[in-house]
């Protein structure tokens, strides 16, 4: 049985998650953490993970970047792995994970989406292909109450493709504020933000007189969530180091 601490339990994923983890028998939630202490939940919900006083096997943290700083800090003092789900994270907060990797087991992806990491690895195949001669654009849509911009996701797309292109690439996220052409070396990501859209994402390499578009669309928050509670029950136990989807999908 894998314990698990949720952060950011009162939220929508939370919910998703809690709804996930009462059908499954490997797992159980044994305490939450959320600044609402209030939410309805059948676990007891603390207001700081440093609060928690429940022994668990691993920590899922869908809440904020901004707690980001007590959460590592009490993964490496009780050496518990994290599940980073939180998109967001600044470079420096990212080379954070990198050092406490070191120390304590983390699993960090922008998306928990088995499909998403499909297309990543899609993109990839399209990209040693084509991408020489096609040029590269990547069309993110999200709800309108997504905070960031663009998602983690298309900068995993993005980051991902640009690996296998045969030149250096740069991102480009707006040319409104400029007149020129475009130029081959970039990948263009573009966010819509409207209504309850729960997470579409759309890669387009467009050649001469031919377009290859590969997309993927979440219908719920369950494709996110079931993703996380199984990378919860695959870290449990793991040594210390930097852990993703493709760890989890080769198990």
């Amino acid at each position: 049985m894998t314990k698990i601490i949720l952060c950011g339990c009162g939220g929508k994923m939370g919910a998703a998650i809690t709804a996930i983890v009462n059908e499954r028998d490997d797992c159980e939630i044994v305490a939450g953490v959320d600044v609402n202490t209030s939410c309805s939940r059948s676990y007891q919900v603390y207001s700081g993970i440093g609060d928690v006083t429940e022994t668990a096997d691993v920590v899922i943290d869908f809440s904020h970047p901004s707690t980001l700083d007590s959460i590592l800090a009490y993964a490496v003092d009780k050496q518990v792995p994290a599940i980073l789900c939180t998109t967001g994270y600044s470079e420096a907060q990212l080379s954070q994970i990198d050092a406490a990797s070191q120390k304590v087991a983390l699993f960090h992806s922008g998306n928990m989406s088995l499909g998403i990491n499909l297309l990543i690895a899609l993109s990839r195949k399209a990209a040693q292909i084509l991408g020489g001669s096609f040029d590269v654009e990547i069309v993110e849509k999200h709800h309108n109450q997504k905070i960031d911009a663009p998602s983690g996701t298309a900068l995993m797309i993005a980051k991902a493709i640009s690996e296998e292109l045969p030149y250096d690439s740069r991102f480009e996220y707006d040319r409104h504020s400029v007149r020129r052409k475009r130029e081959h070396s970039e990948i263009g990501i573009h966010s819509v933000r409207g209504g309850s859209i729960v997470g579409e994402h759309e890669v387009i390499f467009a050649g001469h007189d031919e377009v290859v578009t590969l997309s993927h669309s979440a219908q719920s928050k369950g494709v996110f969530a079931a993703g996380a509670v199984n990378a919860a029950v695959f870290m449990k136990g793991k040594p210390a180091g930097l852990y993703d989807m493709n760890d989890l999908i080769a198990e």
